[in-house]
Protein backbone atom coordinates (compact mmCIF):
# COMPACT_ATOMS: atom_id res chain seq x y z
CA UNK A 1 0.00 0.00 0.00
CA UNK A 2 1.25 3.31 -1.00
CA UNK A 3 2.31 5.87 1.58
CA UNK A 4 -0.50 8.41 0.45
CA UNK A 5 -3.42 5.46 1.34
CA UNK A 6 -1.56 4.56 4.87
CA UNK A 7 -2.13 8.21 5.12
CA UNK A 8 -5.55 9.26 4.36
CA UNK A 9 -7.16 5.83 5.02
CA UNK A 10 -7.65 6.07 8.17
CA UNK A 11 -8.51 10.55 8.18
CA UNK A 12 -11.40 9.22 5.58
CA UNK A 13 -12.22 6.79 7.56
CA UNK A 14 -12.91 9.04 10.39
CA UNK A 15 -14.31 11.89 8.59
CA UNK A 16 -17.35 9.50 7.69
CA UNK A 17 -17.77 7.98 11.01
CA UNK A 18 -18.36 12.23 12.08
CA UNK A 19 -20.44 12.73 9.08
CA UNK A 20 -22.60 9.69 10.14
CA UNK A 21 -22.20 10.92 13.87
CA UNK A 22 -23.48 14.48 12.65
CA UNK A 23 -26.33 12.94 10.28
CA UNK A 24 -27.76 10.95 13.23
CA UNK A 25 -27.82 13.98 15.73
CA UNK A 26 -29.59 16.08 12.83
CA UNK A 27 -32.16 13.11 12.77
CA UNK A 28 -32.77 13.17 16.44
CA UNK A 29 -32.16 16.38 18.00
CA UNK A 30 -32.82 19.04 15.29
CA UNK A 31 -36.65 20.30 15.80
CA UNK A 32 -38.25 20.32 12.03
CA UNK A 33 -40.11 23.13 10.45
CA UNK A 34 -44.00 22.67 11.78
CA UNK A 35 -46.32 21.41 9.43
CA UNK A 36 -48.02 24.84 9.26
CA UNK A 37 -45.39 26.37 8.24
CA UNK A 38 -43.70 24.10 5.28
CA UNK A 39 -46.51 25.76 2.96
CA UNK A 40 -44.97 28.50 3.35
CA UNK A 41 -41.27 27.95 3.26
CA UNK A 42 -42.10 25.40 0.35
CA UNK A 43 -40.08 26.26 -2.87
CA UNK A 44 -41.33 24.19 -6.12
CA UNK A 45 -38.21 22.73 -8.27
CA UNK A 46 -38.91 25.51 -10.74
CA UNK A 47 -38.73 28.36 -8.71
CA UNK A 48 -35.76 26.77 -7.00
CA UNK A 49 -33.45 27.35 -10.15
CA UNK A 50 -34.68 30.77 -10.36
CA UNK A 51 -33.90 31.70 -7.08
CA UNK A 52 -30.73 30.03 -7.39
CA UNK A 53 -29.79 32.65 -10.10
CA UNK A 54 -31.09 35.18 -8.06
CA UNK A 55 -29.93 37.09 -5.23
CA UNK A 56 -32.53 38.56 -2.92
CA UNK A 57 -32.82 41.85 -1.92
CA UNK A 58 -32.50 43.20 2.06
CA UNK A 59 -36.05 44.23 1.48
CA UNK A 60 -37.34 40.91 0.22
CA UNK A 61 -35.54 38.65 2.63
CA UNK A 62 -37.26 41.45 5.54
CA UNK A 63 -40.92 40.90 3.68
CA UNK A 64 -40.47 36.78 3.89
CA UNK A 65 -39.26 36.80 7.30
CA UNK A 66 -42.59 38.67 8.41
CA UNK A 67 -44.99 36.49 6.72
CA UNK A 68 -42.97 33.39 7.96
CA UNK A 69 -43.49 34.96 11.61
CA UNK A 70 -47.07 36.21 10.91
CA UNK A 71 -47.97 32.51 10.09
CA UNK A 72 -46.19 30.77 13.29
CA UNK A 73 -48.16 32.63 15.87
CA UNK A 74 -49.89 35.61 15.80
CA UNK A 75 -49.32 38.72 17.57
CA UNK A 76 -51.54 39.01 20.50
CA UNK A 77 -53.48 42.56 20.95
CA UNK A 78 -51.34 45.40 23.29
CA UNK A 79 -51.31 48.66 24.97
CA UNK A 80 -51.13 51.71 22.50
CA UNK A 81 -47.97 51.50 20.66
CA UNK A 82 -47.46 47.86 21.30
CA UNK A 83 -44.76 45.68 22.29
CA UNK A 84 -44.93 43.42 19.72
CA UNK A 85 -44.85 40.49 22.51
CA UNK A 86 -46.42 37.34 23.23
CA UNK A 87 -49.34 35.66 21.95
CA UNK A 88 -53.43 34.78 23.00
CA UNK A 89 -53.21 32.16 25.31
CA UNK A 90 -55.00 28.53 24.01
CA UNK A 91 -57.87 27.31 25.63
CA UNK A 92 -56.25 24.63 27.12
CA UNK A 93 -54.06 26.82 28.76
CA UNK A 94 -56.58 29.01 29.94
CA UNK A 95 -59.01 25.83 31.02
CA UNK A 96 -55.30 24.79 33.10
CA UNK A 97 -55.42 27.74 35.61
CA UNK A 98 -59.00 28.50 35.39
CA UNK A 99 -59.85 26.48 38.34
CA UNK A 100 -60.99 28.94 40.84
CA UNK A 101 -64.47 28.26 42.68
CA UNK A 102 -66.92 31.18 43.24
CA UNK A 103 -69.48 31.91 46.23
CA UNK A 104 -72.31 31.29 43.46
CA UNK A 105 -70.91 28.13 42.53
CA UNK A 106 -69.66 28.71 39.16
CA UNK A 107 -66.93 27.03 38.48
CA UNK A 108 -67.89 23.51 40.38
CA UNK A 109 -67.04 20.35 38.56
CA UNK A 110 -70.06 17.75 38.73
CA UNK A 111 -69.50 15.16 41.41
CA UNK A 112 -70.76 14.80 45.44
CA UNK A 113 -69.39 12.92 48.53
CA UNK A 114 -71.09 12.18 51.69
CA UNK A 115 -69.77 13.03 55.57
CA UNK A 116 -68.61 9.33 56.11
CA UNK A 117 -66.71 9.15 53.05
CA UNK A 118 -64.96 12.10 54.01
CA UNK A 119 -64.10 11.34 56.98
CA UNK A 120 -62.53 8.50 56.07
CA UNK A 121 -60.51 10.56 52.84
CA UNK A 122 -59.73 13.17 56.12
CA UNK A 123 -58.15 11.01 58.07
CA UNK A 124 -55.89 9.49 55.13
CA UNK A 125 -54.79 12.45 53.58
CA UNK A 126 -55.38 15.42 56.24
CA UNK A 127 -55.82 14.13 59.48
CA UNK A 128 -51.47 14.41 60.07
CA UNK A 129 -51.68 17.81 60.45
CA UNK A 130 -55.40 18.49 61.10
CA UNK A 131 -56.04 16.32 63.66
CA UNK A 132 -58.68 13.50 63.02
CA UNK A 133 -61.60 15.95 64.41
CA UNK A 134 -60.00 19.33 63.02
CA UNK A 135 -58.61 20.20 66.26
CA UNK A 136 -54.92 20.59 64.70
CA UNK A 137 -51.36 19.40 65.04
CA UNK A 138 -48.85 21.04 66.50
CA UNK A 139 -48.86 24.69 64.56
CA UNK A 140 -51.21 23.60 61.67
CA UNK A 141 -54.39 25.28 61.65
CA UNK A 142 -57.61 24.24 63.36
CA UNK A 143 -60.42 23.78 60.99
CA UNK A 144 -63.21 22.88 63.77
CA UNK A 145 -64.76 24.70 66.74
CA UNK A 146 -64.24 28.00 67.45
CA UNK A 147 -68.04 29.21 67.96
CA UNK A 148 -68.66 33.13 69.57
CA UNK A 149 -64.64 33.58 70.12
CA UNK A 150 -64.04 36.17 67.37
CA UNK A 151 -64.40 38.84 69.99
CA UNK A 152 -62.29 37.45 72.52
CA UNK A 153 -58.61 38.47 72.75
CA UNK A 154 -57.26 35.11 71.10
CA UNK A 155 -60.23 34.74 68.90
CA UNK A 156 -59.66 31.03 66.78
CA UNK A 157 -60.91 31.13 63.47
CA UNK A 158 -62.15 28.19 61.69
CA UNK A 159 -64.61 27.02 58.93
CA UNK A 160 -67.24 27.50 61.35
CA UNK A 161 -66.83 30.34 63.39
CA UNK A 162 -64.89 33.08 60.49
CA UNK A 163 -65.40 31.66 57.12
CA UNK A 164 -67.30 33.43 54.97
CA UNK A 165 -68.21 31.05 52.10
CA UNK A 166 -68.63 27.47 51.09
CA UNK A 167 -66.76 27.82 47.96
CA UNK A 168 -63.32 29.55 49.74
CA UNK A 169 -63.17 25.69 51.52
CA UNK A 170 -63.73 23.66 48.80
CA UNK A 171 -61.50 26.01 46.17
CA UNK A 172 -58.57 26.09 48.40
CA UNK A 173 -58.91 22.33 49.19
CA UNK A 174 -59.04 21.74 45.03
CA UNK A 175 -56.24 24.21 44.99
CA UNK A 176 -53.44 23.60 47.49
CA UNK A 177 -54.35 20.24 49.77
CA UNK A 178 -53.06 17.58 50.65
CA UNK A 179 -49.67 19.88 51.70
CA UNK A 180 -47.25 18.71 49.10
CA UNK A 181 -49.51 16.92 46.63
CA UNK A 182 -51.73 19.60 45.92
CA UNK A 183 -54.65 18.68 43.09
CA UNK A 184 -54.17 15.65 43.76
CA UNK A 185 -57.64 15.06 44.56
CA UNK A 186 -60.62 13.63 42.67
CA UNK A 187 -63.90 16.27 42.85
CA UNK A 188 -65.69 13.39 44.42
CA UNK A 189 -63.15 13.65 47.29
CA UNK A 190 -63.02 17.06 47.71
CA UNK A 191 -66.54 16.80 48.16
CA UNK A 192 -66.70 14.24 50.65
CA UNK A 193 -63.81 16.41 52.62
CA UNK A 194 -65.88 19.44 52.87
CA UNK A 195 -69.03 17.85 53.33
CA UNK A 196 -67.10 16.25 56.74
CA UNK A 197 -65.67 19.76 57.29
CA UNK A 198 -69.31 20.93 57.34
CA UNK A 199 -70.14 18.06 60.15
CA UNK A 200 -67.08 18.88 62.32
CA UNK A 201 -68.63 22.41 62.55
CA UNK A 202 -72.16 21.32 63.90
CA UNK A 203 -73.04 23.08 60.32
CA UNK A 204 -74.51 20.00 58.77
CA UNK A 205 -75.69 15.87 60.21
CA UNK A 206 -73.96 13.08 59.61
CA UNK A 207 -76.46 11.57 56.61
CA UNK A 208 -75.45 14.92 54.57
CA UNK A 209 -74.11 14.48 51.42
CA UNK A 210 -72.52 17.56 49.25
CA UNK A 211 -73.00 18.13 45.51
CA UNK A 212 -72.70 20.84 43.15
CA UNK A 213 -76.77 20.68 42.91
CA UNK A 214 -77.06 21.82 46.59
CA UNK A 215 -73.45 22.92 47.17
CA UNK A 216 -74.94 26.95 46.95
CA UNK A 217 -77.86 26.45 49.97
CA UNK A 218 -74.91 25.79 52.52
CA UNK A 219 -74.61 29.15 54.12
CA UNK A 220 -71.68 29.52 57.04
CA UNK A 221 -72.51 30.71 60.48
CA UNK A 222 -70.21 33.96 59.76
CA UNK A 223 -71.32 34.71 56.23
CA UNK A 224 -72.85 37.72 57.56
CA UNK A 225 -70.55 39.67 59.28
CA UNK A 226 -68.39 39.99 56.30
CA UNK A 227 -69.14 42.71 53.62
CA UNK A 228 -68.02 44.91 50.59
CA UNK A 229 -64.97 47.44 51.85
CA UNK A 230 -66.23 50.89 52.53
CA UNK A 231 -63.47 52.96 53.86
CA UNK A 232 -63.22 54.91 51.40
CA UNK A 233 -66.32 56.40 51.88
CA UNK A 234 -66.83 56.09 55.55
CA UNK A 235 -63.88 55.83 57.24
CA UNK A 236 -61.43 58.38 54.72
CA UNK A 237 -63.13 61.41 54.29
CA UNK A 238 -63.35 61.66 58.76
CA UNK A 239 -59.80 60.66 59.47
CA UNK A 240 -57.73 61.72 56.74
CA UNK A 241 -57.80 65.27 56.27
CA UNK A 242 -57.77 66.18 52.04
CA UNK A 243 -55.63 69.01 52.68
CA UNK A 244 -52.48 69.09 55.24
CA UNK A 245 -52.52 72.40 56.86
CA UNK A 246 -49.03 74.14 56.79
CA UNK A 247 -50.16 77.72 58.21
CA UNK A 248 -52.02 79.41 60.29
CA UNK A 249 -53.01 76.22 62.11
CA UNK A 250 -54.24 75.22 65.45
CA UNK A 251 -52.32 77.27 68.04
CA UNK A 252 -52.01 74.20 70.94
CA UNK A 253 -52.36 70.42 71.24
CA UNK A 254 -54.91 69.32 74.47
CA UNK A 255 -53.62 66.14 75.54
CA UNK A 256 -56.70 63.80 76.45
CA UNK A 257 -54.97 60.84 77.88
CA UNK A 258 -51.24 60.05 78.91
CA UNK A 259 -49.57 57.00 77.82
CA UNK A 260 -48.65 55.56 81.10
CA UNK A 261 -52.41 55.05 81.34
CA UNK A 262 -52.50 52.78 78.64
CA UNK A 263 -49.28 50.78 79.53
CA UNK A 264 -47.80 51.88 76.44
CA UNK A 265 -44.70 53.48 77.85
CA UNK A 266 -44.15 53.09 81.38
CA UNK A 267 -42.38 56.90 83.44
CA UNK A 268 -38.49 56.77 83.43
CA UNK A 269 -37.26 55.23 86.84
CA UNK A 270 -36.91 57.56 89.33
CA UNK A 271 -39.82 59.99 88.84
CA UNK A 272 -42.46 60.74 91.00
CA UNK A 273 -45.10 59.52 89.34
CA UNK A 274 -43.35 55.95 88.70
CA UNK A 275 -42.59 55.62 92.15
CA UNK A 276 -46.05 56.47 93.23
CA UNK A 277 -47.55 53.72 90.51
CA UNK A 278 -45.09 51.20 91.82
CA UNK A 279 -46.10 51.54 95.44
CA UNK A 280 -49.84 51.88 94.44
CA UNK A 281 -49.90 48.45 92.22
CA UNK A 282 -47.85 46.59 95.10
CA UNK A 283 -49.93 47.47 97.73
CA UNK A 284 -53.05 46.43 95.23
CA UNK A 285 -51.14 42.95 94.36
CA UNK A 286 -50.76 42.28 98.60
CA UNK A 287 -54.43 43.19 99.18
CA UNK A 288 -55.53 41.14 96.07
CA UNK A 289 -53.74 38.40 97.70
CA UNK A 290 -54.74 38.78 101.12
CA UNK A 291 -58.01 38.50 99.46
CA UNK A 292 -57.70 35.63 97.79
CA UNK A 293 -56.01 34.21 100.41
CA UNK A 294 -58.46 34.75 103.12
CA UNK A 295 -61.38 33.61 100.86
CA UNK A 296 -59.58 30.57 99.71
CA UNK A 297 -59.02 29.52 103.32
CA UNK A 298 -62.92 30.43 103.91
CA UNK A 299 -64.25 28.87 101.03
CA UNK A 300 -62.93 25.35 100.63
CA UNK A 301 -64.17 23.56 97.42
CA UNK A 302 -66.63 20.91 97.51
CA UNK A 303 -65.40 17.52 96.24
CA UNK A 304 -68.62 15.77 94.71
CA UNK A 305 -68.61 12.26 96.59
CA UNK A 306 -68.45 9.66 94.10
CA UNK A 307 -69.96 5.89 95.06
CA UNK A 308 -67.28 3.42 92.99
CA UNK A 309 -69.28 0.22 92.91
CA UNK A 310 -67.87 -3.10 91.88
CA UNK A 311 -67.48 -2.49 87.69
CA UNK A 312 -68.09 -5.17 85.36
CA UNK A 313 -64.90 -6.31 83.95
CA UNK A 314 -66.61 -7.18 80.58
CA UNK A 315 -68.20 -3.49 80.55
CA UNK A 316 -64.31 -2.46 81.06
CA UNK A 317 -63.32 -4.28 78.11
CA UNK A 318 -65.98 -3.22 76.06
CA UNK A 319 -65.65 0.90 76.70
CA UNK A 320 -61.74 0.20 75.95
CA UNK A 321 -62.85 -0.65 72.61
CA UNK A 322 -65.01 2.53 72.35
CA UNK A 323 -62.55 4.47 73.54
CA UNK A 324 -60.36 4.32 70.60
CA UNK A 325 -62.82 6.78 68.47
CA UNK A 326 -61.20 8.97 72.03
CA UNK A 327 -57.68 8.36 71.43
CA UNK A 328 -56.60 10.78 68.24
CA UNK A 329 -57.09 13.17 71.57
CA UNK A 330 -56.91 12.09 74.26
CA UNK A 331 -54.60 9.44 76.61
CA UNK A 332 -54.81 7.45 79.98
CA UNK A 333 -53.02 5.19 81.62
CA UNK A 334 -49.44 5.76 82.80
CA UNK A 335 -47.14 8.35 81.16
CA UNK A 336 -50.75 9.89 79.73
CA UNK A 337 -50.05 13.32 78.94
CA UNK A 338 -52.03 16.02 77.29
CA UNK A 339 -52.74 15.96 73.60
CA UNK A 340 -55.27 18.14 71.95
CA UNK A 341 -57.28 17.26 74.85
CA UNK A 342 -56.46 16.94 78.42
CA UNK A 343 -55.63 13.36 79.92
CA UNK A 344 -58.73 11.94 81.48
CA UNK A 345 -56.71 9.56 84.58
CA UNK A 346 -58.97 10.14 87.33
CA UNK A 347 -61.63 11.82 85.39
CA UNK A 348 -64.96 10.38 87.34
CA UNK A 349 -64.85 12.53 90.55
CA UNK A 350 -62.27 15.32 88.97
CA UNK A 351 -63.50 19.12 88.75
CA UNK A 352 -64.19 19.98 85.47
CA UNK A 353 -61.26 21.67 83.64
CA UNK A 354 -59.28 20.71 86.45
CA UNK A 355 -56.37 19.57 84.46
CA UNK A 356 -52.94 21.77 85.01
CA UNK A 357 -51.55 22.80 82.07
CA UNK A 358 -54.48 22.73 80.00
CA UNK A 359 -55.87 25.30 78.42
CA UNK A 360 -59.95 24.63 78.11
CA UNK A 361 -62.56 26.72 76.93
CA UNK A 362 -64.25 29.36 78.24
CA UNK A 363 -67.38 26.63 79.41
CA UNK A 364 -64.87 24.49 81.28
CA UNK A 365 -63.09 27.39 82.67
CA UNK A 366 -66.94 28.49 84.14
CA UNK A 367 -67.44 25.45 85.51
CA UNK A 368 -64.32 24.90 86.77
CA UNK A 369 -64.55 28.15 89.16
CA UNK A 370 -67.72 27.09 90.00
CA UNK A 371 -66.08 23.98 91.41
CA UNK A 372 -68.95 21.95 89.33
CA UNK A 373 -67.43 17.62 88.98
CA UNK A 374 -67.52 15.45 86.94
CA UNK A 375 -70.34 12.30 87.72
CA UNK A 376 -71.20 9.48 86.03
CA UNK A 377 -74.78 11.84 85.02
CA UNK A 378 -72.73 14.93 83.91
CA UNK A 379 -70.44 12.31 82.03
CA UNK A 380 -73.23 10.74 80.38
CA UNK A 381 -74.76 13.66 79.19
CA UNK A 382 -71.49 15.17 77.79
CA UNK A 383 -71.05 12.03 75.96
CA UNK A 384 -73.95 11.67 74.65
CA UNK A 385 -74.14 15.56 73.57
CA UNK A 386 -70.56 17.48 73.99
CA UNK A 387 -72.23 20.44 72.87
CA UNK A 388 -75.43 20.31 73.63
CA UNK A 389 -74.19 19.74 77.59
CA UNK A 390 -71.56 21.92 77.27
CA UNK A 391 -72.19 24.97 74.58
CA UNK A 392 -69.29 25.93 73.33
CA UNK A 393 -66.84 23.42 73.80
CA UNK A 394 -63.80 23.32 71.89
CA UNK A 395 -64.34 19.74 71.25
CA UNK A 396 -65.65 18.48 67.79
CA UNK A 397 -66.69 14.85 68.90
CA UNK A 398 -70.37 14.78 68.15
CA UNK A 399 -70.96 12.34 70.50
CA UNK A 400 -71.35 8.61 70.96
CA UNK A 401 -74.81 6.71 69.61
CA UNK A 402 -76.02 4.78 72.05
CA UNK A 403 -76.29 4.85 75.81
CA UNK A 404 -74.25 1.16 76.34
CA UNK A 405 -71.23 3.03 74.98
CA UNK A 406 -71.50 5.56 77.12
CA UNK A 407 -71.69 3.18 79.79
CA UNK A 408 -69.28 1.04 78.98
CA UNK A 409 -66.63 4.23 78.39
CA UNK A 410 -67.61 5.20 81.92
CA UNK A 411 -66.91 1.95 83.61
CA UNK A 412 -63.32 1.73 81.62
CA UNK A 413 -62.48 5.63 82.57
CA UNK A 414 -63.48 4.82 86.37
CA UNK A 415 -61.09 1.88 86.18
CA UNK A 416 -58.14 3.80 84.74
CA UNK A 417 -58.70 6.40 88.01
CA UNK A 418 -55.56 7.83 89.74
CA UNK A 419 -53.94 10.86 88.56
CA UNK A 420 -50.75 11.01 87.09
Amino acid sequence: MSKFLKIFAPAGAGAASVLTLAYVMADQFVVDVPARLRGAVAVQPAQAQEQAQETPSPESVQETVVEVAAVSEPAAPSVTGGYGLGREAHPDEIAAWDIDIRPDGQGLPAGEGDVWTGEEVFIEKCAACHGDFGEAVGRWPVLAGGWDSLQHKDPVKTIGSYWPYLSTVYDYVNRAMPFGFSQSLEPDEIYAITAYLLYLNNIVEDDFVLSNENFTEVRLPNEGNFYLDDRLETEFPVFVRPEICMENCKESVEITMRATVLDVTPEEDGTPDAEASTEEAVAETVEEASAADATAEAEEPATAEIVVTSIDPALVDEGEGVFRKCKACHQVGEGAANRSGPHLNGLVGRVIGGVDGFRYSGVFAEAQAAGDVWTNDSLSAFLADPRGAMAGTKMSFRGLGSQDEIDAVIAYLTSVGGDL
